[in-house]
Formats: structure tokens, C-alpha cells, sequence
């Protein structure tokens, strides 16, 4: 017990005495062992929860090894789940780890989630799939934080903890909150996402030999075909982020997460005063054309202009403007 408190001192001066026994007494479960959930373990594990069930039906492959925190080239081939379990074992050889090859479904639940977990994180890719798991949890009653989508991001400062009714710019997010609406749920599930805009790079192309079946070359039935570009330190930051939210949720320690939708009342009040100014422009001047709703002002500071002046490059007192009166409202015009 002493050598197991010298390990996690830094965690006990944290935390305190109280807060780290919570920690240590938690049992959490981490469903998909991949890059998001291989590092969120992980951290869950260094950090002194010592009951932790981690669950996924995928293998190590040569690609993981950019992305994976147990991936090396001698656990190629092997369940992933067991990988993580082995290094596991060389960090807190006292900590309970169970590992389940397994695909989680909804039939499959009941099993995989049982044991009245204090905590269970969402590391799956697939958007059926993910579904069944935060409904299940939901009716359940059982605390969760689901991981967005990691792939195709590349900006460190996006990554945003909050409701998923909260979310945006994420089209991961948007196609579970859509889903999850369906099932009666709007809100109440806590979401790691980036609000980093899409569209930098793309899913790599079906082969011509692909196309005329594609759900032949898939792993399993219903899950993606094509690859996803996935920078591996992506992955990593949302699951270390997951771990992050779960170890202050358990341990009873107070934070703050960013409040997203302060950002909301800035672009309602961006586009007040907009409008106000372009009302006090008279016809014959140019105005008013007033054509901009708050989330095109938000996409004007966020994404044009990158949150700050375009003159002054300050952070403080924005506004927008028409550089051109002769010319209508647009976003290379404001």
C-alpha cells in the first residue's frame, strides 16, 4: 500500500485523501480499446482507479501503432483489449483490468455494462453502435461521456468537453444528437468533440474493385469501409481529456468547462449590433442589408477571422462591418 501511495502522490496532494480514495474505490468501463479509449484507460489506470473493464473486438494492426498507447509491433495481430492489459500489468500490477473481446451492441449490453459501474466512456466509432450505448446508459441511469470524432482534426485548441445539445461544426455530433432525438433524448450526455471545421481532408477512396459492393470489404456488417485520416495525437488528447472529466467527476472535484454557449450570446450580440449599425445606413448610402443570422456571425469571427480583429488583431470589443456599403452582406464583405 506505501509503494502504491508513492505512485500516485502527485494524485493524493491533488486530490486529497478523500477525492483519491473515491478514485481508487471507482469501477469504470471503457468501451472501444482504440486510439481515444487506449489513452483514456491508460491515464484512468496511472492516474489510481483500480477496477476498470475495458471492451472492444478489434485486433492491434500496423496502423495502430501511430495512435495506440499499448500498440508495439510484437502485439500486432492481438486483441486489443489484451494489449492493454499486458501493459497494464507492468504499470499497477495491483489494479484489476478486465478485458473483453467483444462486440458491444444492444443485445449484448446488459453484459458487457454489468456491475453498476460508477463510469462509462464512449470510445466507439460507429454511429449505430454508439447509439445503443448512450441509450442504454440514459435508461439506466448510468453517468457517461461519449468521444466525438477525432479523425480529420488537427487544432489542439478545439477540443471541447459539453451537452451534445450544446455541440457544433462537428458532424459527428450532429448525427448522434439527431439519432439520440429520435429516442427521446435531447440532452443530459456529456461529449469530447472539436469545433475545428471539416473539410481539410477527406476519407480516402473506395478502390474501383470496391465499389459495386462495398459492404463486402467491411470488418464487420454495418461499420465504415472507407479509411479515416486520423492524426495520432488527436485521438490521444480526447481520450486523455476523457479521463481528465471522469477522475475530477469521481473524485468530487469542482471544474469549470468552457461555457460554449457564451460563445452563442457573442454572436447574438455580434449580430445585433450589426444590425443596428446597418439600420442607421440610409438606402441611398448602401443599406440596410442586414442578411447575417448569429451562426453566420460566428462563423464570420471564428473561422475568417479566427476570433480577433482584423485590423487591431485584439480579442477585446469585436465587431463586424461591411468593408464595402456598394456591395451586399457576405463573408468576404464583412
Amino acid at each position: 500500500e506505501l509503494l502504491i501511495q508513492e505512485q500516485l502522490a502527485r494524485h493524493y496532494v491533488f486530490f486529497g485523501q478523500e477525492g483519491m480514495a473515491k478514485v481508487r474505490d471507482s469501477f469504470v468501463v471503457v468501451v472501444g480499446a482504440g486510439g481515444v479509449g487506449s489513452w483514456a484507460a491508460l491515464m484512468l489506470l496511472r492516474s489510481g482507479v483500480q477496477r476498470i473493464r475495458v471492451i472492444d473486438f478489434d485486433q492491434v494492426t500496423l496502423s495502430s501503432l501511430n495512435r495506440h498507447a499499448a500498440a508495439t509491433r510484437a502485439n500486432v495481430g492481438t486483441p486489443k483489449v489484451d494489449a492493454l492489459k499486458q501493459s497494464f500489468a507492468d504499470i499497477a500490477p495491483h489494479a484489476m483490468v478486465e478485458a473483453r473481446v467483444a462486440l458491444f451492441s444492444a443485445e449484448t449490453a446488459a453484459d458487457l455494462l454489468a456491475g453498476s459501474p460508477d463510469y462509462v466512456l464512449d470510445c466507439i466509432d460507429n454511429m449505430d453502435t454508439k447509439t445503443d450505448l448512450l441509450e442504454f446508459c440514459k435508461k439506466h441511469n448510468l453517468e457517461v461521456i461519449s468521444a466525438m470524432g477525432a479523425g480529420m482534426k488537427s487544432d489542439p485548441s478545439r477540443v471541447q468537453i459539453a451537452d451534445i445539445s450544446d455541440t457544433f461544426e462537428d458532424p459527428m455530433s450532429r448525427a448522434v444528437r439527431r439519432r439520440l432525438k429520435l429516442r427521446g433524448i435531447m440532452s443530459g450526455v456529456n461529449v469530447v468533440y472539436s469545433t475545428e471545421k471539416p473539410g481539410k481532408v477527406q476519407l480516402l477512396s473506395l478502390a474501383e474493385s470496391q465499389k459495386d459492393e462495398p459492404g463486402d470489404f467491411s470488418v464487420l456488417p454495418d461499420f465504415r469501409v472507407r479509411i479515416v485520416p486520423v492524426l495520432g495525437t488527436m485521438p490521444a488528447m480526447f481520450g486523455v481529456a476523457m479521463a481528465t472529466h471522469v477522475l475530477t467527476e469521481l473524485a468530487g472535484f469542482p471544474t469549470e468547462p468552457l461555457p460554449v454557449k457564451g460563445r452563442h450570446a457573442l454572436y447574438n450580440r455580434l449580430q445585433c449590433d450589426l444590425g443596428v449599425r446597418e439600420s442607421k445606413i440610409p438606402p441611398e448610402a448602401g443599406g440596410p442589408r442586414m442578411q447575417m443570422r448569429a451562426n453566420d456571425c460566428g462563423y464570420m469571427l471564428e473561422e475568417i477571422w479566427r476570433g480577433r480583429s482584423a485590423i487591431s488583431g485584439s480579442i477585446e470589443r469585436l465587431a463586424l462591418t461591411r468593408w464595402r456599403r456598394d456591395q451586399p452582406m457576405a463573408t468576404y464583405n464583412c
